[in-house]
C-alpha cells in the first residue's frame, strides 16, 4: 500500500497527512454543532479549537518522540516530519485538555463541559485519523495467516494491504477504528438524553477508549515502552479511572 496520496511535481501528498487533516476539520465541525446547543458563541469554539489543535499536534508529537528519543537523536530535523507518521493520541489527549483547561478558567467557563462538547469531535477525528496508518504500514499486530483476514471478511485492498514485508499482520488501526465508531454513535445517542450530566459524556468515552486500547495494545508490535511497560496500557489504565470518576 503506497503512503502517497499523489505526486505534484516532486511534492508529494502523503494519505496520513490528508486523513489526519481530514480528521482534525470534521472533530472541528462537530465541535462547532455541538456548542450550538449549549449556546456559546461560535468566535469562542473557533479561538479554543485554534489553539487547541495546535497544542494537541505537538502534545502528540512530542510524546511520540520522547518514546523515540535515540531515534530522533542522531537526525533531530526529523521530529518535524510529522506527515511520515509518529502521532500518539494519548500525547494529543494531554495536550489538547491542558489547552482546554487554560482557555476555559480564562473564559470563566466549566473545563469538563467544555469536554463533553469536544469529545464526539475527538473521536470521529480518531476514526478517520487511524486509516493513515493503515496508509503508512505501522501500528498494526502480529503475524497472521492469509486466512485469518479473509476469515474477517475483510475488503481484499485491506487485506492486501496489511501484507507487508513478506507477511500479513493483524489489522488493530481497523479494530480500533470500528470500535471508535460504535463509541461516537453511542456518544451522538447519549448526548441529548436528560440523565446525562455533566461529565458523562467525556467519562464514557475515558471508560470506553481505555478498555479498546489497552486490549488492542497487546497486540500491536510497535508500541510505546517505559521499561517493560506499555505505555499505552498504563496511560489506558489511568483514564479509565477518571472516567469511573467523572
Amino acid at each position: 500500500m503506497s503512503p502517497v496520496l499523489v505526486n505534484l511535481f516532486g511534492f508529494e501528498i502523503r494519505w496520513y497527512s490528508v486523513l489526519i487533516l481530514a480528521g482534525i476539520v470534521i472533530g472541528y465541525l462537530l465541535v462547532m454543532v455541538e456548542s450550538n446547543r449549549f449556546h456559546i458563541k461560535k468566535e469562542f469554539i473557533f479561538n479554543l479549537m485554534f489553539w487547541t489543535i495546535i497544542v494537541g499536534i505537538i502534545g502528540a508529537r512530542l510524546y511520540y518522540v520522547l518514546f523515540n528519543i535515540e531515534e530522533y537523536s542522531s537526525n533531530p530535523i526529523e521530529i518535524l516530519e510529522v506527515w511520515n507518521g509518529g502521532l500518539a493520541i494519548h500525547g494529543g489527549i494531554i495536550g489538547a485538555a491542558l489547552s482546554i483547561f487554560i482557555y476555559c478558567r480564562k473564559k470563566n467557563l466549566s473545563f469538563i463541559e467544555m469536554l463533553d462538547i469536544c469529545v464526539p469531535g475527538l473521536v470521529i477525528g480518531q476514526v478517520i485519523g487511524r486509516w493513515g496508518n493503515f496508509f503508512n504500514s505501522e501500528a498494526h499486530g502480529g503475524i497472521v495467516a492469509r486466512s485469518f483476514l479473509e476469515n474477517l471478511h475483510l475488503p481484499e485492498f485491506i487485506i492486501n494491504g496489511m501484507y507487508i514485508n513478506g507477511n500479513y499482520y493483524h489489522p488493530t488501526f481497523l479494530y480500533e477504528s470500528l470500535l471508535n465508531l460504535i463509541c461516537f454513535i453511542i456518544l451522538m445517542l447519549l448526548r441529548k438524553n436528560k440523565k446525562i450530566k455533566v461529565g458523562m459524556i467525556c467519562g464514557i468515552y475515558f471508560i470506553w477508549y481505555s478498555i479498546i486500547r489497552y486490549f488492542i495494545e497487546s497486540l500491536r508490535t510497535d508500541s510505546l515502552m517505559l521499561g517493560s511497560l506499555k505505555m499505552a496500557q498504563v496511560i489506558s489504565i489511568v483514564l479509565f479511572i477518571v472516567g469511573l470518576v467523572l
